[in-house]
């Protein structure tokens, strides 16, 4: 069997030559070793417990699942079960569907993730951001940031209910441009076509992705890929003039102050008028740094800017009104007549740029600020206009504090911090730890917005929050709580590991905007070759054929998965085990299995 990391970096390669198709990809589902680097993946993800419409997860997982999973494929009877539908709130209130596949139809769908990775990351835009390696919503916002410079109208984009909405034989045609190989695209119109189950009902699906699905992701870039040259294509069309004129103002005034410049050239160094002349010069740089250096709307210049994040993208323009309504139209009968998808016409916005546009759960905006800085040759110059900056929008500090219930709103109106009764049956450690954790995941994400320090309003109603539910636990005031637990200004809470006493403070790091993730060059690069891990310690001791627990190597093994080790009371030999190895699998033999789960295996 050919090695997948060998596979994957082949088709990588393949991936240069102009108008290649990929044949014989199917074949690649009769690895075994593709389907233990799939597991490997995906085993240490807590929803691998979660069940879709059959009982089995991922529990008990064993080389004998590959080999029935190989068998199917072979004959081609693999059928993917339907996705169990679940719905999740969504911030406007409304509820987004997430369909929940079985773990083997997971394994399966990750194989088949790998491949089209393989064959398709490489040809994607750089201005696409989701779903993909080395990408995330940091590099979009960081594109942003750069390349929006000037922009004087935004058009925010977002597809209406996409991932539900993807028409099948457009994406199937897609396909096919560049794999011929009809077993492999059958097999994704198996998973396209394998229906969901609604409270136990059973629904056809005629389009649309299941979010959730493991190859949707992929799969919704390789469609809104055809967006992505569209507005390459857009771009290049629009675009106009190299640099925008010269505003005959600053430039009549500029003309006057080197006129001024060279009559002191002529004068004596003690004459009265040479006084008067820089006193002028100075009078005219004050007035010139005032006035825009170039014409803010000049018909002859014109840029388009694009930045997509999965269904959502963000165009900046610099132009007029009248091109940024005209751009939502073209874009918007692209969309329905190639794709057979549609603007959401609530979502959709046209922005003027001085103004907060939203993004990815970011405002951004075009600054205005006229304020000048002087440079090492003495030079002053507007080092902040017309920039694109990020900020942290209020609503959405307050709302977390809404959501983590550690405010209080009284009759007055007047806001409190409170405790939080859920966590009062928990440790010390483990309540510090999930304060510190909602702190600084709020913070990592809007660590790049400008005004990123407003977070030390969300920290004081944490901080406190966190003070109360210690008080709440113990019976006894926030003054008390500190001085037991404040210990050079922090507060701290002592724990006990195999190594001895340990303590841990709540966090007190300070909200910095950092813009380290600009500074990286590598972030936008698509890798040459794709590297994949080398086999953990799961993979290695599921291939051993050896029980961890009763040393059996005859007989076949299953892999015993929980969701988190938190959850194991340590009651048990085999729990304290787990615990100590500070892992969340255990390979056993399948005798040893069923013991665990009657509860006999101690």
């Amino acid at each position: 069997m050919r090695n997948p990391e060998t596979v994957l970096n082949n088709l990588v390669q393949s991936t240069i030559k102009r108008d290649y198709k990929f044949e014989r990809l199917y074949r690649n589902l009769f690895n075994k070793e593709f389907y233990i680097l799939a597991y490997a993946r995906l085993a240490p993800k807590v929803g691998n417990m979660t069940k879709g419409t059959s009982e089995i997860t991922i529990d008990g997982f064993s080389m004998k699942r590959i080999e029935n999973l190989i068998s199917q494929m072979r004959n081609e009877k693999y059928q993917p079960n339907p996705v169990r539908r679940v719905y999740i709130p969504k911030s406007n209130g409304k509820r987004r569907p997430l369909g929940i596949p079985t773990f083997e139809d997971k394994l399966v769908q990750e194989v088949i993730r790998m491949i089209l990775e393989a064959i398709y990351d490489k040809t994607f835009s750089k201005s696409s951001h989701g779903f993909r390696p080395n990408k995330s919503c940091h590099t979009a916002l960081a594109e942003i940031q750069v390349k929006f410079t000037g922009a004087k109208w935004f058009v925010e984009g977002d597809i209406a209910s996409f991932f539900d909405n993807i028409n099948h034989h457009i994406l199937i045609k897609l396909l096919c441009k560049k794999i011929k190989d009809e077993r492999f695209i059958r097999l994704i119109w198996k998973f396209l076509r394998s229906g969901y189950l609604e409270e136990w009902k059973y629904h056809k699906t005629f389009s649309g992705s299941p979010q959730g699905g493991i190859i949707s992701p992929i799969l919704s870039n390789i469609y809104l890929n055809e967006l992505d040259k569209y507005m390459k294509k857009y771009k290049q069309k629009f675009d106009k003039g190299t640099a925008r004129k010269k505003n005959p103002k600053y430039k009549q005034i500029d003309n006057k102050i080197q006129r001024l410049k060279k009559k002191l050239q002529t004068l004596d160094k003690h004459s009265e008028t040479r006084n008067e002349i820089l006193s002028s010069i100075k009078r005219l740089k004050e007035e010139v740094i005032s006035i825009p250096y170039s014409l803010p709307i000049d018909e002859n210049y014109r840029r388009i800017f694009y930045t997509r994040y999965a269904d959502d993208f963000i165009i900046g323009i610099i132009g007029s009104k009248q091109d940024a309504i005209n751009i939502k139209q073209d874009i918007s009968n692209f969309l329905c007549k190639r794709l057979d998808i549609r603007l959401s016409d609530e979502k959709t916005l046209i922005t003027h740029s001085s103004k907060f546009a939203r993004f990815l759960g970011y405002d951004i905006a075009i600054s205005r600020n006229k304020s000048t800085k002087k440079y090492a040759n003495g030079q002053k110059k507007r080092a902040h206009s017309y920039r694109c900056n990020l900020y942290l929008p209020k609503d959405v500090w307050i709302k977390k504090i809404k959501e983590l219930g550690v405010l209080l709103v009284k009759k007055d109106g007047t806001w409190r911090p409170t405790h939080r009764p859920y966590l009062l049956h928990l440790s010390d450690i483990e309540i510090l730890n999930i304060y510190n954790a909602e702190i600084r995941g709020l913070y990592n994400y809007y660590k790049l917005a400008k005004n990123v320090s407003v977070l030390n309003k969300f920290m004081y109603f944490m901080k406190y929050s966190l003070y109360m539910t210690f008080a709440a636990k113990y019976n006894s005031s926030v003054p008390k709580v500190l001085k037991k637990y404040q210990h050079k200004r922090k507060f701290t809470v002592a724990y006990q590991t195999n190594k001895g006493q340990k303590t841990l403070h709540l966090y007190d790091e300070g909200f910095k905007m950092d813009r380290t993730v600009f500074k990286s060059k590598s972030v936008d690069e698509i890798p040459n070759t794709y590297v994949y891990s080398a086999p953990t310690e799961l993979t290695q001791s599921l291939l051993a054929n050896e029980c961890e627990w009763c040393g059996e190597t005859k007989k076949p093994v299953e892999v015993h998965h929980i969701k988190k080790l938190k959850d194991l009371e340590g009651k048990a030999r085999w729990e304290k085990v787990m615990i100590a190895r500070r892992r969340k699998t255990m390979v056993l033999c399948v005798p040893c299995h069923h013991k665990l789960h009657a509860g006999k295996l101690d």
